[in-house]
């Protein structure tokens, strides 16, 4: 779908590989009884799916992202408007000025009460969301996760975008291969709750434990919470804690570009390799006056495009979450559902000074 560069190529083969492996967290699976079970029961009823079913006309749908400032959720949530327009339906974004764990429940209610066709969030937190969430699915409006996952029975879809594993098993390779597997390195994380977050943070981890990273240490683990100013001075905290640091990973947009942003004006640059998630435009000045090397991600735009089609497949009765499902994308083609109501979206960009150009957004 994308370019990506011979590294991308490479480190997104190895953690394909892991992932096929590891068929609990692949959307290749057949359907089951249970899983077929549990979608119906989300979904509020026991009706079915029905694949040739029209999308409805004039369907309201509601992006809620961890905050409303974040510049790479306001592209996701601004594609999955438009998309929205599509079909014929409508779609807007609302959210709190914060990435606080409970800021989001105010919300959801309101959504509840302006009866939304659909809800689609990012969740700052996976559980402190489920009661409101639970309360919409009652009244049959369509829960879908994207970018950040809630507990698994409190939406009916979660669209990845990406498979979790082949994300953080991947930025490890990245750094690794640039300071050649060796010496210490930290992670910027987003908050401390953040599901996507802390799945990759966990798969990191497990890549750091085969024999060809035993010369690299992890020594921390920061959380910028999403906030560019607390991202720069966790950077700054870092290096002060820890002047002889390697290598930082920050798989956060926020993060990355606030760490790059310290970076570039001090004397570690070139020095510390810096690698993560962040989109071209907020990164392209970085890599081009040598702060970046490479970072990662997929096209976020893509991501709220699927979100919307997804919604609106879950409204209009084409699917109702359950493994094995299918449904059409507009441009995007056709996708099923896997395992838990997971969506992949598709494979990361690694992009570099070679490719960057070739983006915008």
């Amino acid at each position: 779908m994308m370019l990506r560069n011979a590294a991308g190529r490479r480190a997104v083969a190895t953690a394909a590989t892991a992932v096929s492996l590891a068929l609990a967290l692949t959307a290749c699976s057949g359907t089951t009884k249970d899983s077929a079970e549990s979608g119906s029961a989300k979904a509020g009823s026991s009706a079915k799916a029905d694949p040739d079913a029209p999308l409805k006309k004039g369907l309201k749908l509601a992006f809620l992202p961890k905050q409303i400032n974040n510049p790479y959720e306001k592209i996701v949530d601004e594609a999955g408007i438009a998309a929205a327009k599509e079909y014929g339906g409508t779609g807007k974004e609302v959210g709190p000025s914060d990435a606080n764990a409970s800021s989001q429940v105010s919300y959801i209610n309101t959504l509840i009460q302006q009866r939304q066709d659909a809800i689609l969030i990012a969740a700052n937190d996976p559980n402190a969301v489920c009661g409101p969430l639970k309360q919409a699915m009652k009244k049959d409006i369509k829960v879908v996760a994207y970018d950040s996952d809630t507990a698994k029975d409190c939406r009916q879809l979660f669209i990845n975008q990406a498979g979790s594993e082949e994300i953080g098993r991947s930025l490890v390779q990245h750094l690794g291969e640039q300071i050649g597997h060796k010496g210490k390195i930290a992670i910027l994380s987003a908050t401390q709750n953040a599901t996507n977050q802390n799945t990759w943070i966990e798969f990191m981890k497990e890549e750091l434990k085969l024999p060809e990273y035993k010369d690299m240490e992890l020594v921390k683990v920061a959380y910028g919470d999403d906030a560019d100013q607390k991202s720069f001075q966790q950077t700054q905290g870092l290096m002060q804690a820890y002047p002889d640091l390697k290598g930082i990973i920050s798989p956060t947009t926020v993060g990355i570009a606030a760490a790059a942003r310290y970076l570039s004006d001090s004397s570690y640059k070139g020095k510390v390799v810096l690698n993560g998630l962040g989109t071209p435009n907020q990164m392209r000045k970085y890599v081009k006056d040598g702060t970046v090397e490479q970072f990662s991600l997929w096209n976020p735009q893509e991501l709220g495009y699927l979100g919307s089609y997804a919604a609106a497949a879950l409204a209009s009765g084409q699917i109702t979450g359950a493994e094995g499902e299918k449904f059409k994308a507009g441009k995007l083609g056709e996708y099923t559902i896997g395992k838990d109501g997971e969506v992949i979206l598709g494979e990361p960009t690694v992009f570099d000074s070679k490719n960057i150009d070739s983006f915008n957004f």
